[in-house]
């Protein structure tokens, strides 16, 4: 078993080992001239890349200096976000290399004009002993250009224009985490909500993950953004952090100054027990956020119940569907808190009637919301699962690049409507 896990790494490692080649093939070798000075940067450029993403993830994941995270994780991660759109665009550049080579072609080739026939002179028109006049010398044409110099022509053109796009799409979307998440609204009737409760207002924030390049300012603009929505009720359904309580508890405190009329409450995430899940939720109740560990609570015209994320399966706190929703009334409404949308299956099977979830990002990097299809029933939304419905958020923050492309960021005001109302 070890063997083959040892083979599917090495394989996978060739095969980024040859992406990596082929966009530098593209973008440097195929753009410079010759061995000289831009070529060796270009070169530098495509070594160091790899190596400080690598550095990156591996210091985040094995707890280093959290100084030294932070140095890493700016050039590492923001790397890994460029290298995946500059791919993109050296495969769409395959496209149109052609029809530009063609182009150039086509300005390159001589144009071909019928030649005028010499006048010749009579002869006696010329007087005698006079010189013959000489023929005019023929005009020279430019010298054609070379198939080497089209190619490096095509080559720059298609490069420069893949690498300003990569670029432009890493700071555009990085530009829109740094901003901060936007509001969304959304409305969901219930039919077991009673009147009294129409028009109940939950913010629902996930994956706000603090760490090493979103800190306390971050932390402070969402929370000032959900206070702006005036929520009955704030729902921070998980993935809240990368990293420990000692090096992100000074991130995480403005999330003390949260205000809503019926308080706020907090479910685990899979990067929380990345991160010491037993000291976040120790730290969150500190700050005056309650946590769900597998529990529920009466508000005012349904129940909120919250499980626990199914990473905590591994230290024996994985989600428990039983405890969190048995024994209770029927006929109320309940409102789940799980911060994987794969925990819908077990809702439907335990009468929830709505189900508030993260994880997904929305796919954070388009196309990888392709790929996040593939393991979520869903990426982004409101979708109903027999009588439940479920609302995915696509979360305030974002993983590893702290850049967002085709995945804007939310915090999403959930509405509750009575059909009685």
């Amino acid at each position: 078993m070890v063997i083959v896990f040892v083979l599917v790494g090495l394989l996978a490692l060739a095969a980024v080992a040859g992406l990596y080649w082929y966009v530098w093939r593209r973008l440097v070798r195929d753009t410079t001239s010759g061995p000289g000075l831009a070529r060796r940067a270009g070169t530098v450029v495509f070594v160091a890349g790899p190596v400080l993403m690598i550095a990156a993830v591996t210091a985040e994941r094995a707890g280093a200096p959290f100084r030294l995270q932070q140095v890493l994780a700016w050039p590492g991660f923001l790397w890994m976000a460029l290298s995946i759109y500059l791919l993109l665009g050296v495969v769409a550049g395959e496209v149109v290399r052609p029809l530009l080579r063609r182009v150039v072609e086509r300005r390159a080739a001589p144009s071909v004009a019928l030649p005028h026939p010499a006048p010749v002179p009579h002869p006696e028109s010329v007087p005698t002993g006079a010189a013959a006049p000489q023929e005019p010398s023929p005009v020279e044409p430019p010298p054609p250009v070379t198939a080497p110099s089209r190619r490096l022509f095509v080559s720059r053109a298609a490069g420069g224009a893949a690498a300003a796009v990569a670029l432009g799409t890493v700071g555009y979307g990085t530009y829109g985490v740094l901003r901060g998440p936007r509001v969304k609204r959304v409305t969901v009737p219930l039919a077991k909500l009673p009147r009294s409760a129409h028009g109940y207002r939950i913010a629902v924030v996930s994956d706000i993950h603090l760490g090493p390049t979103l800190g306390r300012d971050f932390c402070q603009r969402v929370v000032d953004t959900i206070n702006a929505t005036q929520p009955d009720l704030i729902a921070v359904v998980g993935d809240l952090v990368d990293g420990s309580v000692k090096d992100l508890g000074p991130a995480a405190a403005p999330l003390a100054r949260l205000r809503a009329r019926h308080g706020s409450y907090f479910v685990t995430g899979n990067h929380e027990y990345y991160s010491g899940a037993a000291q976040w939720v120790r730290e969150v109740r500190e700050l005056g956020l309650h946590p769900l560990e597998n529990a529920r609570t009466e508000m005012a015209g349904f129940d909120l119940a919250g499980v626990n994320d199914v990473a905590g399966e591994s230290e024996g706190h994985g989600p428990d569907f039983g405890r969190a929703l048995g024994d209770r009334d029927t006929a109320r409404a309940v409102v789940l808190l799980a911060h994987q949308p794969v925990q819908i299956h077990d809702a439907v099977k335990h009468g929830v009637d709505l189900q508030l979830s993260g994880h997904t990002h929305g796919g954070q990097l388009w196309p990888g919301n392709y790929i996040a299809e593939l393991a979520n029933p869903t990426v982004a939304g409101l979708e109903r699962y027999g009588d439940t419905q479920l609302y995915v958020s696509r979360g305030a923050g974002a993983w590893g690049p702290p850049t967002r492309v085709g995945a804007p960021s939310d915090i999403t005001v959930v509405e509750l409507a009575s059909l009685q109302a």
